[in-house]
């Protein structure tokens, strides 16, 4: 691996179903990250040294997914100078709402980019995004991505509007 751009951490394990989307997004970006388990709570020693050396490793974007009580993102954005994109966790609790409003309701000097619950996929496309400002080649990728989207789009809306969305349905339901 080249030396990693980005940096992806979870609270815990459980929390890799959710956030192996980010991984999987950087990877079709072609951009390099690392991906470990950093405990605001259980490992608090190795949440500080994570968050006040990653940029000195060359991390250039961290992507902090935490469930419940939800303090990683955070607290790893009042530690590093780098921007920390955060996912809530959906918990079995309050359906990710307490990791939600945890997330996003960061004092004013600390921000948190915050993305929808579970959606570590968007938090992929917003490091890229964000490394696209310094590295044309990822910019362009991300370009692509979103016009690969369009373009899906509208193939989808052009079958719809010609066979009608009855028909559509059957399609779908075939298909999936």
């Amino acid at each position: 691996m080249e030396k990693p751009l980005v940096g992806i951490i979870m609270g815990s394990d459980s929390d890799l179903p959710v956030m192996q989307e980010a991984a999987k997004i950087l990877e079709e970006f072609g951009i390099d990250f690392e991906l470990t388990i950093v405990s605001a709570h259980r490992t608090p020693e190795r949440m500080f040294d994570y968050a006040k050396n990653c940029d000195k490793r060359g991390i250039e974007v961290i992507i902090a997914g935490a469930g419940g009580a939800a303090h990683l993102p955070g607290m790893v954005a009042s530690i590093t100078p780098l921007p920390v994109i955060g996912v809530p966790v959906k918990t079995s609790s309050l359906e990710g709402m307490d990791s939600l409003l945890s997330i996003v309701q960061m004092p004013p000097g600390v921000p948190v980019a915050t993305v929808a619950i579970n959606n570590a996929k968007n938090a992929g496309i917003l490091a890229a995004e964000i490394l696209g400002i310094k590295y044309p080649e990822i910019k362009k990728k991300v370009a692509e991505y979103k016009e690969k989207m369009k373009k899906e789009v509208e193939e989808k809306a052009a079958r719809m509007e010609n066979i009608g969305y009855r028909e559509y349905l059957k399609e779908r339901e075939v298909n999936n």
